[in-house]
């Protein structure tokens, strides 16, 4: 059993199967700082992101490192944008999308989709199912860490299903520890849903 889910890791060099770890347990970390609404969501996600765009470049899944070039500039505008107070209160608590922002989000995921496009015809990627899976979900995910920024309880739902898609296709490119992580991700998605909508409820009722 072992050996089905880690067979790809005997030629990796040990020092990447270290880093692979060590963004994992950050990666988890700051989905779980996301989901108690916490600041460190951002500095623990800069130090996932980093290495994995250093992890992604040498694995040549370019879409992936996008995305996380992507999640490392916008945890620094999120960790500007969410300890933003007036006086003394936060700015900018949790909240659902407005009309405006649904189109925002469109547009994001529309512009993104294109951009990888472009990005995967230049570089002769779309040799397999996985690169359309990934333009996909780039798109979700870029619309996603837009929305956790902006403090909107819907960023949740898109994790979520992008989170369910990354398990098996990371699971098929090899990456078994990312994929383990994914589904930790799913859950996790899950409940910061459900608990950042009892927050919103209960800051509507007050």
């Amino acid at each position: 059993m072992l050996d089905y889910f880690f067979s790809q890791y005997k030629n990796y060099p040990t020092s990447d199967v270290i880093l692979e770890i060590t963004a994992v347990l950050f990666g988890l970390l700051s989905v779980w700082f996301a989901k108690k609404d916490h600041i460190w969501v951002f500095p623990t996600g800069l130090i996932n992101t980093a290495i994995y765009v250093y992890l992604l470049w040498k694995w040549t899944l370019l879409g992936d490192m996008m995305i996380n070039g992507y999640y490392f500039v916008m945890s620094i505008y999120g960790w500007y944008h969410w300890t933003r107070k007036k006086e003394g209160v936060v700015e900018f608590p949790i909240s659902r999308l407005s009309n405006a922002e649904k189109w925002i989000s469109f547009y994001i995921f529309t512009a993104t989709i294109l951009f990888v496009i472009i990005v995967y015809l230049f570089f002769n990627k779309f040799t397999t199912w996985t690169a359309y899976v990934d333009t996909f979900i780039t798109g979700v995910f870029f619309v996603g860490m837009w929305l956790m920024a902006k403090r909107k309880v819907e960023n949740w739902i898109l994790w979520i299903i992008g989170d369910i898609v990354s398990i098996p296709l990371y699971f098929y490119k090899g990456y078994t520890f990312t994929s383990f992580q994914y589904i930790v991700f799913t859950i996790i998605a899950i409940f910061g849903y459900l608990e950042w909508k009892k927050t919103l409820n209960n800051s509507v009722q007050k």
